[in-house]
């Protein structure tokens, strides 16, 4: 699958995440393992935090250069205006902001698909109830293998379609939709106003090569600490600029606004920092910017998704092999995770039997299966073992 140059390359690349030595690591999904040199960087600036003074002038004047830093590399990874980018905490803040800062009417519609993260799920029902909206729920899981997932969310578009809510990268069958030609089936169907398009990004920032702009979508929440493996606590919100005044803060700090010679508040912040609040932990910005840099000295963000696609579809035709394992893809993944299920059902029984031998996965409930996800990084050797070891179990 590599040749030996790369082989010899990727060995050394892995030395950098000292944590996964002994391990088979599998969860990227759930929270990637920091490289030394994100340590390094959130370390060192931490540091120097504490030195300046962590409320004087120098490290005021310090925390606005790290925001501004981080912000123009995340736009630079994304394909985004660096005025397009919020800084949050994580997927769910950012979803939130989008969700909240909408001016809902009673009767808007907002869609879903059958594959959304519950945390989501949840607040389109606290919505439901506080604005009286209507949410429904298109079937995309059962295109998988086989459909249009562009064609169901069109025939599920209602003229009072306020907001289609999807992720770009299903958290749980790991198939990759098609945001270009979701956007524009949406623009088709617009009636009286935009459907604005919220993109959960939890599964897809740090593998996807990704340029924002040219998809259309006007929402895109994502974190820093799955697959750019930077660490907790650190996420954003893409906005779309045109999009921007139609959505209004939902939380509100001294980063979300301007004030006057009198330290009055005069309106907002004129980009999408106006969507920031407070305090952050601002050492974090230093490991998150180490991330994505340590990740480009393999290659470039299209070279390491290459990566990742092979190494999918070499898990999966090792346990496609395996009896009595099923693979919820019928062919090999778009992405880097793989999810399979066992004929006996015995999900959680599996995932507590490979943790006992060092094996990292977990399991989801819809649909019930188990999910093993697989990085540029990962060897053949970790997944033989793990194969081995789904064989043993």
């Amino acid at each position: 699958m590599v040749n030996t140059s790369r082989a010899a390359q990727l060995k050394q690349h892995r030395q950098h995440f000292p944590y996964l030595e002994g391990k088979g690591y599998f969860n990227y999904g759930g929270q990637g393992p920091m490289p030394q040199p994100a340590i390094a960087a959130i370390n060192q600036a931490q540091e120097y935090f504490q030195q300046a003074g962590p409320f004087s002038s120098a490290v005021n004047s310090w925390i606005g250069q790290e925001g501004n830093l981080t912000r123009a590399e995340i736009a630079s990874e994304l394909g985004a205006p660096v005025e397009s980018i919020a800084l949050t905490e994580d997927v769910s803040v950012g979803c939130n902001i989008a969700l909240w800062g909408i001016d809902w009417q009673a009767g808007d519609h907002v869609l879903l698909t059958d594959c959304e993260h519950q945390g989501i799920i949840a607040v389109t029902q606290e919505l439901q109830r506080r604005f009286q909206i209507e949410v429904s729920v298109c079937p995309i899981m059962a295109t998988l293998n086989q459909g249009d997932p562009v064609a169901v969310i069109a025939q599920h578009l209602r003229p009072n379609t306020r907001l289609v809510v999807l992720s770009h990268i299903l958290w749980n069958t790991g198939q990759v939709l098609p945001l270009s030609e979701i956007v524009a089936a949406c623009r088709e169907h617009s009636v009286n106003q935009p459907i604005r398009i919220l993109v959960d990004a939890a599964q897809s920032v740090g593998m996807l090569p990704l340029n924002l702009m040219e998809s259309g979508v006007d929402f895109y929440a994502f974190t820093g600490h799955k697959w750019w493996c930077g660490a907790a606590g650190l996420g954003g919100l893409y906005v779309k600029p045109d999009a921007r005044d139609s959505l209004h803060p939902t939380f509100i700090g001294w980063r979300s606004i301007t004030i006057d010679a009198h330290n009055q508040p005069t309106g907002w912040q004129p980009d999408s920092r106006r969507y920031e609040i407070a305090t952050s932990a601002i050492p974090l910005y230093a490991g998150l910017r180490a991330a994505i840099a340590f990740h480009h000295t393999l290659g470039t963000t299209e070279e390491r998704y290459g990566m990742i696609c092979d190494r999918s579809a070499y898990l999966w035709q090792q346990l496609t092999q395996l009896p009595h394992v099923t693979c919820l893809r019928s062919t090999p993944p778009q992405s880097g995770l793989v999810s399979f299920q066992l004929a006996s059902g015995e999900h959680v029984r599996l995932v507590q039997f490979l943790e006992r031998k060092n094996f990292f996965l977990r399991v989801l409930l819809d649909p019930n299966c188990v999910r093993a996800c697989v990085h540029y990084f990962t060897t053949e050797t970790e997944m033989d073992a793990l194969v081995g070891a789904i064989a043993a179990f």
